[in-house]
């Protein structure tokens, strides 16, 4: 192996190299005689490995004139402190950098309409934004996008104080109610703030009102803002465009705002559901719903899917609209996004149904099995096959019992689950993000080792229990919930108990009735520690939907790590499997099992609906329901031709058929009821609409047939439907 070589001359100390090297392996050395002729002493190392590593920043040529009589080995200059003063000189570099950066007059303006945005304050980032034009300041995109986000928030009317860019979907959703609160911090032109008495500290700090004048000077001076960004070549981005959107909201401008979307995908930006509030928001406030619907195309076209406002939105334009089939359309996306609706959804619902436009849509023969078919094939609860029969619709709130059914029509509500093969799947998709985000192996190992302990009938989420009320770690409560679930299951096992290592190596776990507790789950093997690292949320999710079974936690389930497992199957099985826990004075478990039907927009073999509404409850058994019917069955018939081939029904299903012929024999009998109350004959009644007919023949040829038919509706308390 070649020496690596090098020279010390006592009279001049000369380090030649230009980086310190630590080797990382030892060196063998040998040090051979001075030469007669020279006071150098030559040292050379044979080094086993070449490996080195470097500091960034060069040592300096060092000088050093030393009397060669008086050289003494020194420690010389170690790699410790000459690394210390690079680091202190990179320091006091950046500081100096930094120092000079805050006296940039661009960061002076970023900082400034940051404060603006905290504060909502608009003029006041209009007048920064005017002086660093006319002292040549070049603007950033930063400086753009806040610019714009203010001048659009104020432009609609409602400006909430916060960064840039946040509450946009909020401001859309309130400018299309077309409601202006009357609570708020109001703007003048002078940039002098009125607050409203009547409002406390949260609220105000919430809402900023502006007047007329501020909404037209922050929408002209924000399409200002945004031409000069144009001309400058300022690199755009999704809120800056999302802000134009909203500028053109404020002016009723749908095509425009949904310009801007279009433009993202041009510029290889990805549309976020805020990028499209405003087009479809516009739309929907213009009455234009075939746009409105385009939009909602687009956003699906694009990834993008709808919340609740946005199908608000889409179902006021189409109940307006009159349009049943576009109705129908987003009540199923309700269902199937949404779930439960908000109080103003429901209302909404309620006007579509009482309309006269609803009582004349649906199909007056079907085919029971088809539909019966469709219900299957869609895991329960709704068949997609359009409106089921004819008349008067009746919409009451209601409330379910804990049989699961309706304290109103009596009709039994269904329970949806996964089939299978999504349970498999979605299994599946839950275990390959485990074993991305886990170390090593160790989720395959829990894998193989369900495989071998299993099945189980219900999982523990032993340190959501363990640590319940009091924060503090508490094996007993554990083993009391452990007892009391394991006493309601079939086969009466222990349930599987998930608990991270850390929790079972504790301080307080050596104590004889605590290793008591967890030497009786090892030996029922019941108990799985998680390993150091690892969250052991993963497993007992996992282990739940693998063996389909009850899952014991109060985990609400809605951090990151449940946001990744997206709405498609997870809603549906976290309500039937969860299993709420509270305890009692007396320290026993109290269990809120999961409900028994599944809270969700229902649709039922008849036609009817029923319609949970969104509210935090204790009970299950109090939410408020829609229960809406045919105000007359007698006017819906089933397919007869078809009935001789259908399935027999089964006995649970009889006992639900004869519980709704009863109750339609008790509408029925209320109608009769009605009648008598209102003291009309068939004849009286037979006269009053003919003459209505004859009256309008002879009075005014040009009156629609229409409104003579609705007028004949509304004197005989009856819907009359024709078919041809």
């Amino acid at each position: 192996m070649a020496p690596f070589t090098f020279t010390l001359d006592f009279n001049t100390l000369q380090l030649q190299l230009r980086h310190s090297l630590f080797f990382s392996k030892p060196k063998l050395c040998r040090v051979y005689h001075p030469r007669p002729s020279t006071n150098i002493i030559t040292f050379s190392f044979i080094q086993r490995t070449q490996t080195a590593t470097k500091y960034s920043s060069s040592l300096e040529i060092v000088t050093k004139r030393a009397p060669p009589a008086s050289f003494e080995p020194k420690a010389g200059i170690s790699s410790t402190s000459s690394s210390s003063e690079v680091s202190e000189r990179v320091k006091k570099k950046k500081k100096k950098k930094k120092n000079k950066d805050k006296d940039c007059p661009e960061v002076k303006l970023k900082n400034a309409l940051d404060m603006c945005s905290k504060r909502g304050d608009v003029m006041g980032a209009l007048s920064l934004y005017d002086s660093a034009i006319s002292e040549g300041v070049k603007l950033g995109q930063h400086h753009y996008t806040v610019l714009l986000y203010l001048c659009s928030s104020a432009a609609v009317g409602v400006v909430r104080p916060a960064k840039s860019g946040s509450g946009a979907r909020t401001l859309n959703s309130h400018v299309y109610s077309n409601e202006v609160p009357n609570e708020g911090t109001h703007f003048d032109l002078d940039g002098k703030a009125e607050l409203n008495s009547d409002l406390n500290s949260t609220e105000k700090d919430e809402i900023l009102l502006v007047s007329e004048d501020v909404k037209r000077y922050a929408l002209q001076r924000g399409f200002e803002v945004y031409q000069n960004m144009c001309l400058d070549k300022v690199q755009m981005n999704e809120a800056a465009l999302t802000a134009v959107a909203r500028m053109a909201m404020s002016m009723g401008d749908g095509d425009r705002a949904f310009e801007m979307v279009r433009q993202m995908k041009d510029l290889g930006i990805s549309p976020r559901l805020r990028s499209y509030g405003p087009a479809l928001f516009t739309f929907c406030n213009n009455g234009e719903i075939d746009k409105a619907f385009a939009v909602e195309k687009h956003m699906l076209q694009h990834g993008v899917y709808p919340e609740e406002p946005e199908l608000e939105a889409l179902l006021r334009v189409s109940v307006g609209a009159g349009n049943s089939d576009k109705v129908y359309y987003v009540l199923h996306k309700l269902r199937s996004i949404v779930r439960k609706v908000s109080p103003t959804t429901s209302s909404l619902i309620v006007d579509w149904f009482k309309s006269k436009q609803a009582s004349r849509v649906g199909k007056r023969k079907w085919d029971e099995r088809l539909i019966r078919e469709a219900i299957e094939n869609n895991g329960g609860g709704w068949h997609g096959q359009g409106w089921l029969g004819k008349g008067k619709w009746e919409a009451v709130h209601t409330t379910i019992g804990k049989d699961g059914m309706c304290k109103c029509c009596q009709v039994q509500l269904t329970t949806i689950d996964l089939d299978p093969v999504e349970t498999e799947n979605f299994a599946k998709s839950v275990a390959s993000l485990a074993v991305m985000r886990e170390k090593g192996s160790n989720f395959q190992k829990f894998q193989k080792w369900l495989d071998y302990s299993g099945p189980f009938e219900a999982v523990v989420d032993a340190a959501n229990v363990g640590l319940f009320g009091q924060g503090r770690f508490m094996p007993h409560k554990i083993n009391a919930v452990a007892n009391e679930i394991r006493q309601r299951l079939p086969s009466k096992k222990f349930p599987l108990i998930i608990l991270h290592n850390k929790r079972i190596k504790g301080d307080k776990m050596d104590e004889p009735i605590n290793r008591a507790l967890i030497d009786k789950w090892n030996n029922a093997d019941a108990l799985y520690a998680t390993p150091t690292g690892s969250n052991d949320d993963w497993y007992w999710l996992y282990a739940a939907i693998k063996f389909r079974c009850l899952l014991v936690t109060n985990d609400e389930m809605r951090d990151h790590l449940f946001q990744l497992l997206g709405n498609d199957f997870f809603p549906k099985w976290k309500e039937r499997h969860q299993v709420r826990f509270s305890f009692s004075d007396t320290g026993s478990p109290v269990f809120h099992m999961p409900p028994p039907c599944s809270v969700v927009i229902q649709e039922s073999e008849e036609g009817h609906w029923h319609i949970p509404i969104d509210a935090e409850l204790n009970d299950e058994s109090e939410r408020r329901w829609l229960c809406i019917t045919r105000a007359k069955l007698d006017v819906v018939s089933k397919d007869s031709s078809t009935s001789k081939d259908s399935k027999p029904l089964q006995k649970g299903e009889c006992a639900r058929s004869a519980t709704r012929n009863a109750s339609a024999k008790e509408s029925q009998h209320q109608n009769l009821v009605n009648h008598k109350e209102k003291k009309e004959t068939p004849q009286e009644l037979y006269k009053n609409v003919r003459d209505i007919f004859l009256e309008s023949v002879s009075s005014d040829k040009n009156n629609s047939i229409l409104s003579d038919i609705e007028a004949a509706e509304l004197i005989g308390g009856c819907t009359i439907d024709f078919q041809i």
